[in-house]
This record gives C-alpha cells, sequence and structure tokens, in this order.
C-alpha cells in the first residue's frame, strides 16, 4: 500500500510539475504580447528597454520617451496566477483582472494629490416592473458623476478631471497623479488592449492626462 501511495505522490507532484511550467509559459508568451502591443501602441515615439520577470506574474519594462514628454516611464503587466492552482481559483472568485499599469514623471511635480477609480453599472432585468406598467416614463440619460473624499473641490482639479471624463479612453479602470515619483499613473485592463481604438489612442490620452496635470504648474 506504501508503494502506490509513493507513486500517487510521484504523479500528483509531477501533474502539477507540468501544470505550472505550461502556464508559467503562457503567462510569458501574453506578458510578450502586451509588451509588443504597447511597442506598436508608442510606435515613433517611444521604444520598450529591458524587461524583467518578478514572479510568473509580473512582468515590469522600462521605456523610453523623447524629451518633454515622459521620465522614468515604465509599464507593469500583472497577469493571474496561472501557474498556482490555488491562488488562480483565488483571483477568478474575487473577479480579478489582469490589467497593464503605465507609470512616469512629468516635468513638473503635481501639486496634488489624486486617485480616480472609474467605476460603470450597468443593469438588465428580463422581468422589468416597467415592462408591466401602463404607465409612460420618462427616461434621461444622465452625465458623468463624481465621487469624491476632498472636503474641499480646488478649481485646479477641475481641468485634470474634465480631461479624464472626456478622454478617449473609457478603458481606464485608474488613474493616479501625486507629487511623488512616479507622478502620474494609469491602468488598463489587458482584456481592453484587443481593441484597436483603444490601441491607437492610448499615447494620446496619457500624454492628454498629463499635460492636464501640467498646465496647473504653468
Amino acid at each position: 500500500m506504501g508503494r502506490f501511495l509513493f507513486i500517487d505522490v510521484v504523479i500528483a507532484l509531477a501533474l502539477l510539475g507540468a501544470w505550472y511550467f505550461w502556464f508559467a509559459s503562457y503567462n510569458r508568451r501574453r506578458g510578450a504580447w502586451a509588451l509588443r502591443w504597447v511597442a506598436n501602441a508608442c510606435a515613433g515615439k517611444a521604444r520598450v528597454l529591458e524587461a524583467e520577470w518578478m514572479g510568473s506574474g509580473l512582468l515590469r519594462a522600462r521605456l523610453r520617451f523623447p524629451a518633454h514628454w515622459f521620465e522614468n516611464a515604465c509599464v507593469t503587466v500583472r497577469l493571474l496566477p496561472r501557474p498556482l492552482p490555488l491562488r488562480w481559483a483565488v483571483c477568478l472568485w474575487r473577479k480579478q483582472k489582469e490589467t497593464l499599469t503605465f507609470e512616469a514623471d512629468l516635468d513638473y511635480a503635481p501639486g496634488f494629490h489624486l486617485d480616480v477609480v472609474r467605476h460603470r453599472w450597468v443593469t438588465r432585468s428580463k422581468k422589468s416592473p416597467l415592462a408591466k406598467s401602463k404607465r409612460e416614463w420618462t427616461l434621461s440619460r444622465p452625465g458623468p458623476i463624481v465621487l469624491t473624499t476632498q472636503a474641499k473641490w480646488t478649481h485646479e482639479l477641475t481641468p485634470l478631471v474634465n480631461s479624464l471624463m472626456t478622454a478617449r479612453g473609457h478603458n481606464l479602470i485608474s488613474v493616479r497623479f501625486r507629487p511623488e515619483s512616479p507622478h502620474f499613473a494609469a491602468s488598463v485592463p489587458l482584456e481592453a488592449l484587443t481593441d484597436q481604438e483603444v490601441a491607437s489612442g492610448f499615447l494620446g490620452v496619457l500624454r492628454e492626462l498629463a499635460a492636464g496635470a501640467s498646465t496647473q504648474q504653468t
């Protein structure tokens, strides 16, 4: 019996090892694809320098931009921990997304802290009480709604928030500005990178938002 138990353990370890190496290789291919996407999005404006894997699900790479664009720029690709089954299951249960985060310093450090997290709720019910009602309802489409923790809203933030609301990068899930390095960070879900519109406008959106913060210093 002990012999069969030993064989079962060896088989289990072999399966886990095969799982790990297969999905580690998959994550590396997916990370390389994300960097190629960044290189294409920045074609003619920047180039990707050395890339470094920090585990099986985290890839960081430095970017070099022309002067007065971005300084100390880098991208971080966060992938699901597929090589680790339990951690992967937890991430799926929590509905975590794979993301690409761009970070850089600006010519002028922002004089404020601003963290913007964009959420959208879409509801649809097949058994809507409105459909059964004979009343005539007037539906309106509201504009952007901003929820802020700022006790006092300063006028310097208004142009920046307006730029964010009207930016073409509607798939951005978070944007951050702060006086410390890195001054600027923006994250986009990795699944959105297959959208050609997002790819073509990605760098433009980053420049737009960075310019909005820099104008507050001029």
